[in-house]
């Protein structure tokens, strides 16, 4: 199974937004909660562990993770992991590159967008 149908497109691209927004609401989440090890000294392990699962962040990005994960079990039942893995994972790649740099407003410097583009080159040939 070497030719991508139309819908197996249309899954890897969900499969790779669930997880770039999944992954880009989780670091949010992270964020906003703040240092660990100071919420635990003050609140205790509860107090920390309440802080992080009442994040609305948090919730977004496990949910959003979730999508992705039953958009690859979808995947791989109409391509081969060879093709879906290196692809999925490698267009996250270059789609959490652009979601640091423009939402989280993380610096992403030259070395990295370097990558991100011999990256998409390799996902062009997965697809030749």
């Amino acid at each position: 199974m070497s030719h991508l149908s139309g819908s197996t497109i249309i899954t890897i691209v969900v499969m790779v937004l669930g997880a770039t927004m999944g992954e880009t609401l989780i670091s949010a989440a992270m964020t906003r909660v703040g240092d660990l090890d100071e919420i635990r000294a003050k609140s205790g392990l509860m107090g920390a562990i309440k802080a992080v699962v009442t994040s609305p962040f948090l919730i977004a990005g496990i949910a959003c993770m979730a999508i992705s994960f039953f958009s690859l079990l979808f995947a791989l039942s109409g391509a081969d992991l060879s093709l879906v893995a290196p692809a999925t994972n490698s267009l996250t790649f270059i789609a959490t590159a652009v979601a640091a740099k423009f939402y989280l407003k993380e610096n992403v410097d030259r070395r990295r967008w370097l990558a991100a583009i011999f990256v998409a080159i390799g996902v062009g040939l997965l697809t030749l």
